[in-house]
């Protein structure tokens, strides 16, 4: 890295060049994990199974399969909270990590270049890796909705999806990368994050609907507590199918509600009790959807600045031989 200047001393190139040079080393590691390329086979298989399973169900059944003008934009390009949580993991599980595992880190670290540089390229090379996977999964959904479900509207609002889901997976790419720069190891990271996970997935809905406590799933990253939309119009109750829910996971999603009815309000329930006919539920409060969308952006951005500060300190103390 280098270089000779014409009184032939050896002169360091600039800070840029040698940012731009961790960012594709990162870059061709990404592209070279076949981790990273087998998620991304999987999303557009399961893109395609969902854009599929409609006119499938439809033929069987014998009748036309309508028009969805809002597919592209209410699916969020059928990601999902697991999604991110995927791509997250197999991004970064071992870009810090696995420098460690395989020794690379020596030579790495050999080169004009400082930790600190090197935290920052990799986790810009993971922003790259992410924009790219996304925007071109935004895009073949948008080309597929509009072939299934016809003309879509609002497609100008699938970038803020886009961006959204990007925030949203950020917050667990800072939660794989401490983990795996405190504990060095690949596996860790992974089965550290696999298990905070789940023990969000599985706990969020239990919390959300059968206890008054859903505001503390406002603080925590994953789907959060779940709520529906109300104040459409004229409209005061309860419609099937607007939804929306207060975690990280769910920031693209109440972009896209928050521009479409910027006055609207979100309202958290819990099942009061069951009978024969229905379940019965119980109203606990109900917030502007600008504040649960705020508030959200708000928790995102903290967890990713607190766990990639403990990520970068963690790395630049980690002693190099041991």
């Amino acid at each position: 890295m280098s270089a000779v200047n014409r009184k032939g001393a050896r002169t360091n190139p600039s800070w840029k060049t040698r940012f731009w040079a961790v960012v594709k080393y990162e870059l061709l590691w990404n592209i070279r994990k076949k981790k990273f390329l087998g998620m991304l086979v999987v999303a557009f298989a399961l893109a395609t199974l969902s854009l599929a399973l409609a006119p499938i169900l439809s033929n069987m059944i014998g009748e036309p399969l309508s028009q969805n003008p809002d597919y592209v934009v209410s699916s969020g390009a059928g990601i999902g909270g697991l999604g991110l949580f995927l791509f997250a993991v197999v991004t970064v599980m071992n870009s810090i990590s696995g420098e460690f595992e395989s020794g690379t880190i020596v030579p790495l670290l050999t080169k004009p270049v400082s930790r600190t540089m090197v935290f920052l390229g990799k986790l810009f090379a993971a922003f790259i890796t992410l924009l790219s996977a996304y925007a071109v999964l935004f895009i073949y959904m948008t080309i597929g909705g509009t072939i299934v479900y016809g003309p879509q509207n609002n497609l100008h609002l699938v970038p803020l999806t886009l961006l959204g889901s990007i925030l949203s997976t950020f917050v667990w790419i800072a939660i794989v990368l401490a983990i795996g720069s405190i504990s060095k190891s690949s596996l860790i990271a992974a089965l550290g994050a696999f298990g905070i996970f789940i023990a969000l997935f599985i706990s969020a809905p239990i919390i959300s609907m059968f206890s008054d406590q859903a505001r503390i799933l406002t603080y925590v990253p994953g789907s959060g507590a779940s709520g529906y939309i109300i104040g459409l119009g004229q409209q005061t109750q309860y419609t099937p199918g607007m939804s929306a829910s207060t975690g990280t996971d769910n920031i693209a999603a109440n972009l896209i509600n928050y521009v479409l009815h910027p006055s609207a309000e979100v309202t958290f329930f819990k099942i009061g009790g069951f009978s024969a006919q229905q379940l019965s539920w119980t109203p606990l409060y109900a917030e502007p959807l600008s504040l649960v969308l705020l508030r959200s952006i708000i928790v995102a951005a903290t967890y990713i600045l607190v766990f990639l500060f403990i990520s970068w300190y963690a790395f630049k103390r980690a002693q190099i031989l041991e």
